[in-house]
C-alpha cells in the first residue's frame, strides 16, 4: 500500500466560556500537560504507520481519563447528580461508525464506541444496552461513582442553591487524524451540559452532527451547544459543501460556521482533510486546542 509522508493530529478541549478557575498559571500549566500527551500518544501512533482510527481514539482517551475535561472522569452531571456520558468515532476510509450514548459505567466512552463499530451490526447504542454489549466483548464496566470529580460535584451542588443553569459550558474533547496511507478520522467525547435532564443526548455520539469523517471530503469533531448542531447537521453540512461544491476544506468551514451562528448556535470545530489542511474555529469566548504534526506542536487555550 502507498504511504503519505504527512501525517497530522489535532485534538480539541472544548468550546464555551472559560471558567476562571482555569486561568491561573497552575491550570493552564496543567490543560496544556494534557493536551501534549494526548497529542504526544495519538501522532506516536501515525507515527509507527498506524490507523487514523487508533490515533484519534488514544488521543481521546488520554483526555477522558484525565479530570480537566468534560469527559470521562470528571464530567459534568445532570439533574439527579449523575454522570451520562456520549461518544462517537468515524472511520473516513470505509465510513464505519460507531457511538454511545447515555452510558456511566464505561471509564473511556470512545472505546465503547469503538467495540460497536468493530462487534456490532449497529452504529449507536444507548445506555445500559451499550453498557452490557461492550461488558460481553470484553470491556470492564466500572461504578459510576468513580467517574465523579469533587469539584463537578460541588459545582453541581451550588447550581442546585442556585437554582440556575450553569455558564461554564466548556470541556467536551474531541481529535482528528491523517494517515500514512492518506486516511482520515474523528472522535468526540463528552459529558454533556451541566445539571442536563437525564436522557439529554448532545451532538457528539451523532454522525454528521458532533463528528464525521469520509476521505473524499474531511474529518471533523465539534463542540458547543448540541442541540445546534444537531438542527444543522454541522458536521456532515460542511463535509457537503466540499463534495458537492467543490469549496475548499476553509471556505466549506467559515459557510458551515456562519450557518450555526445564524440558527443562534455557539461553538466550534476542528476539521483537517486528506491533502493535510487544517481548520480550527469557534465563536466562542475560548477553545482548548492543539496539533501536531512533522514540524511542531501546538497548545492553544484561548
Amino acid at each position: 500500500m502507498k504511504t503519505n509522508s504527512k501525517i497530522l493530529l489535532i485534538i480539541h478541549g472544548g468550546a464555551g466560556t472559560l471558567p476562571k478557575s482555569a486561568t491561573t498559571s497552575r491550570s493552564i500549566d496543567a490543560h496544556n500537560k494534557a493536551m501534549k500527551k494526548a497529542l504526544l500518544e495519538g501522532y506516536g501512533i501515525l507515527q509507527k504507520n498506524g490507523s487514523s482510527l487508533d490515533a484519534v481514539c488514544a488521543a481521546v482517551k488520554i483526555l477522558e481519563n484525565s479530570a480537566l475535561f468534560n469527559a470521562g472522569y470528571g464530567s459534568v452531571l445532570n439533574q439527579k447528580g449523575k454522570v451520562e456520558l456520549d461518544a462517537a468515532i468515524m472511520d473516513g476510509s470505509t465510513l464505519k461508525a460507531g457511538s454511545v450514548a447515555g452510558v456511566s459505567r464505561i471509564r473511556n466512552p470512545v472505546l465503547a464506541a469503538k467495540f460497536i463499530m468493530n462487534y456490532s451490526k449497529h452504529v449507536m447504542l444507548i445506555g445500559r444496552h451499550a453498557e452490557n454489549f461492550v461488558l460481553r466483548h470484553g470491556m470492564k464496566l466500572i461504578n459510576s461513582e468513580s467517574l465523579i470529580t469533587s469539584h463537578q460535584y460541588e459545582k453541581w451542588q451550588a447550581l442546585k442553591i442556585k437554582k440556575q443553569d450553569d455558564n461554564e459550558k466548556f470541556g467536551t474533547v474531541g481529535a482528528v487524524a491523517l494517515d500514512r496511507h492518506s486516511n482520515i478520522a474523528s472522535a468526540t467525547s463528552t459529558g454533556g451540559i451541566m445539571n442536563k435532564a437525564p436522557g439529554r443526548v448532545g451532538d457528539s455520539p451523532i454522525i454528521g452532527a458532533g463528528t464525521y469523517a469520509n476521505n473524499e471530503t474531511c474529518a471533523v469533531s465539534a463542540t458547543g451547544q448540541g442541540e445546534f448542531f444537531i438542527r444543522s447537521v454541522f458536521s456532515y453540512d460542511l463535509a457537503a459543501q466540499m463534495q458537492y461544491k467543490n469549496l475548499s476544506l476553509e471556505v466549506a468551514s467559515t459557510h458551515a460556521m456562519k450557518r450555526l451562528a445564524s440558527l443562534g448556535g455557539k461553538g466550534g470545530f476542528i476539521a483537517l482533510d486528506r491533502s493535510g489542511n487544517m481548520a480550527i474555529q469557534f465563536n466562542t469566548e475560548a477553545m482548548y486546542y492543539g496539533y501536531i504534526n512533522e514540524n511542531e506542536i501546538i497548545v492553544v487555550n484561548h
